[in-house]
């Protein structure tokens, strides 16, 4: 995680169950379902922030996509630190940047392009 971070953070990760994972992901964004990484920014300086990941559904995910669960996982801790520190994906321009700087420090890691 310390390669995604920009400057200063205090970041909790917490992996969950599919039980925990869809109970958070239904209180916190109104979706009635487990999804793969919540990141929860408490807008504090430095970061403060957790990143919950979803085991069974990043497994499955990965499977499905025929990623390793490794390569899978690491994106998305990335992908979570990243949205720690203010970067998102709403817009296209947004996803296109974001996307970008995870595909750059995953390289450096050797992980095989998400998005390719």
């Amino acid at each position: 995680m310390r390669l995604a971070l920009e400057r200063d953070a205090v970041i909790v990760l917490r992996f969950v169950d599919t039980r925990e994972g869809r109970r958070l992901n239904r209180e916190f964004r109104g979706q009635d379902h487990a999804t793969n990484v919540l990141t929860f920014d408490y807008m504090e300086t430095p970061v403060r922030a957790d990143i919950v990941i979803c085991v069974p559904v990043v497994r499955a995910e990965a499977r499905a996509q025929g990623k390793s669960f490794r390569d899978h996982l690491v994106h998305l801790v990335i992908h979570g630190a990243l949205h720690a520190q203010g970067h998102d994906h709403v817009s296209p321009a947004q996803a296109r940047k974001m996307e970008a700087h995870e595909r750059r420090l995953l390289a450096r890691l050797r992980v095989t392009d998400p998005y390719a």
